[in-house]
């Protein structure tokens, strides 16, 4: 498998354990993968509480191989004691090992205020929350906006994951909803957030998203120097940058190898039997693994046509696959 060890120390940094099941977890014992689970504020998810108690558990059962993420509702947004309920959430989840918070995509696409605005990341009611955050080191993880495709019609988007995904979830094509924010809007907002607290350590899940282009990405990386950025389920767009421009995908990583990540984003829901959630995984890996560390002529079931591998630097593999990990989540050993 590739050009470096296989069973050098790994992260899976972005998936999500919303099943009480340690299949994967033994499955990563033997292959030196550890997890990073991050509860997330979901409609077709388990109640945050819930989340964290199924979390609480693993952790429980396998130590220093599982850390976790935690997050917050929504739900009661713009009530009096908002903002105070959200901080005792928070505070109760860092007690019990969260090494970071979440914010979720509905910022910016669900909750409207009293006149029907959608309010973004940079709305006032997140102040004392990122104050808190930022006062006290602790890292957010933010997947806000949405890949541009999003904004595109189905036939005219560049990979086949956001076609199937947009198919099933229309709620969230916002080509479908064009009085809802822009995809700038929500980066924008975001930026802003982040302006206005210059020590706070955030990582931009998926590609931050700017996963059409990583000029994009490395424009981002250049103007927040304490943010990194996480691949989970945006691989198949570098993949598809690599059809026609290979070498600018491979300078891009060679440039931020500090600040990449690596993660899948599965959600182990129970879905899946034992051997076909580790089937689908050890596929999933197996295709990574190859993309990142070989030179190969390949092709992915989310991207259309095919590409090379990019046979990346030894060094630039440990470090995306665990040591950026370590370092931006101050995970201990």
């Amino acid at each position: 498998m590739g050009n470096i060890n296989w069973n050098i120390p790994k992260i899976d940094a972005h998936v999500h354990f919303n099943y009480e099941r340690v299949a994967l977890l033994n499955y990563g014992a033997k292959n030196n993968i550890k997890y990073l689970s991050i509860n997330t504020d979901i409609p077709f998810f388990k109640p945050l509480e819930d989340q964290e108690k199924t979390i609480l558990k693993l952790k429980y059962a396998v130590g220093n191989q599982l850390h976790y993420v935690a997050s917050f509702p929504m739900a009661n947004w713009g009530s009096l004691n908002w903002e105070s309920d959200v901080l005792s959430i928070l505070k109760k989840s860092f007690s019990n090992g969260a090494i970071g918070v979440k914010v979720w995509k509905n910022i910016g696409m669900e909750v409207t205020d009293l006149d029907e605005n959608y309010i973004g990341l940079d709305h006032h009611s997140f102040d004392s929350i990122f104050n808190y955050l930022e006062e006290n080191d602790l890292v957010v993880l933010g997947h806000n906006g949405e890949p541009k495709n999003c904004w595109l019609p189905i036939e005219k988007m560049t990979v086949e994951q956001d076609r199937a995904y947009f198919k099933e979830h229309p709620e969230y094509h916002m080509y479908l909803h064009p009085e809802m924010p822009a995809y700038k809007d929500h980066l924008e907002a975001r930026n802003r957030r982040l302006e206005k607290h210059p020590k706070l350590r955030f990582v931009g899940l998926h590609l931050a998203s700017h996963e059409w282009n990583v000029d994009k990405i490395g424009d981002f990386l250049d103007k927040f120097p304490l943010a990194a950025v996480d691949l989970a389920e945006r691989i198949c767009h570098l993949q598809h940058q690599c059809k026609t421009d290979w070498q600018k995908v491979y300078n891009f990583f060679l440039k931020y190898q500090d600040r990449i990540i690596y993660g899948t984003d599965v959600i182990d829901d129970g879905s899946l039997s034992d051997k076909e959630l580790i089937e689908t995984m050890e596929a999933k890996y197996q295709m990574h693994w190859r993309f990142f560390t070989t030179k190969d002529t390949m092709s992915a079931p989310k991207v259309t046509g095919v590409f090379n591998g990019l046979k990346l630097p030894d060094e630039v593999i440990k470090k995306v696959y665990f040591e950026n990990a370590m370092k931006w989540y101050k995970l201990p050993q």
